[in-house]
């Protein structure tokens, strides 16, 4: 059975959001690494850097997976998966948050 096409239009934004997440944590991640040297602690910032582009890598590659497994729930009127890694996005972003904090005010 075909969904309903507004669902389906939800299902292809939401696909399209990830991958702008993922731009958008791998061009932070290439920002970090970039930051001068007198800013952050060299290890400080090599840690964030490799955490958001992780994080970038793990959005990108399980956008599409995420996705397709949305459209077949819908299609066979099944419950939809659970986000599963919701929790590993919001814990790795909010101790970039943390760390980022700590390191702007160590150098302040």
């Amino acid at each position: 059975m075909e969904p309903d096409p507004r669902f389906t239009l939800a299902n292809e934004r939401t696909f399209l959001t990830w991958l702008s997440t993922a731009l958008a944590l791998s061009a932070g991640g290439v920002a970090m690494a970039a930051v001068p040297e007198g800013v952050f602690v060299p290890w400080a910032r090599t840690l964030l850097a490799v955490v958001l582009v992780t994080l970038s890598a793990l959005a990108a590659g399980m956008a599409y997976p995420r996705w397709r497994n949305i459209q077949r729930a819908l299609r066979r009127q099944e419950p939809l998966p659970p986000p599963a890694l919701a929790v590993v996005f919001g814990v790795g972003v909010t101790a970039v948050a943390v760390i980022a904090l700590i390191c702007i005010v160590i150098a302040a």
